[in-house]
């Protein structure tokens, strides 16, 4: 039985949300080696990325992503939000994300979630080019540069 339309877009959301992370994790052709053995991929995807990891460029499949990324705010109202914590967030705190999440971007949410321990806690939320960073980490700088500007430029 062929898939359908609704099928094949969900297994093609999912395709770019591997690029996205393999990307920012820098190890593109790592996952795209893996992904030949997804059957469910239309041949059109799979024929995309064995390309990509065929050329072994990075640039390549950063063009890729963007126009991948490009493509599906032109066609598609989910929106993919991507949320880093320093920890692995539990069902309770994943709902409240995506409240959050559909309450800053008024759309049905896709959620990539990415583990980052360098943040020290909190979250950081990205969708639609916007960035909410409320880690420890951002927090840490903020109080950084007041203590610096209110001390006259000196070193804290």
């Amino acid at each position: 039985m062929p898939a359908s339309r609704s099928d094949k877009r969900k297994v093609e959301q999912y395709a770019r949300t591997l690029l996205d992370a393999a990307k920012t994790e820098g190890r593109e052709n790592a996952d795209l080696v893996q992904w030949r053995h997804a059957v469910k991929f239309s041949p059109e995807v799979l024929e995309v990325l064995t390309s990509l990891q065929n050329e072994s460029d990075p640039a390549l499949i950063s063009k890729v992503y963007t126009q991948l990324q490009s493509l599906v705010a032109k066609d598609d109202s989910t929106v993919m939000v991507t949320v880093t914590t320093a920890v692995e967030m539990d069902d309770e705190l994943r709902e409240k994300v995506l409240a959050k999440a559909h309450e800053l971007f008024n759309a049905a949410i896709y959620l990539v979630e990415r583990i980052d321990p360098n943040i020290l806690g909190g979250i950081i939320i990205e969708g639609k080019g916007r960035r909410y960073d409320a880690s420890v980490r951002a927090q840490l700088a903020t109080v950084r540069t007041a203590l610096d500007s209110t001390f006259l430029g000196g070193e804290v």
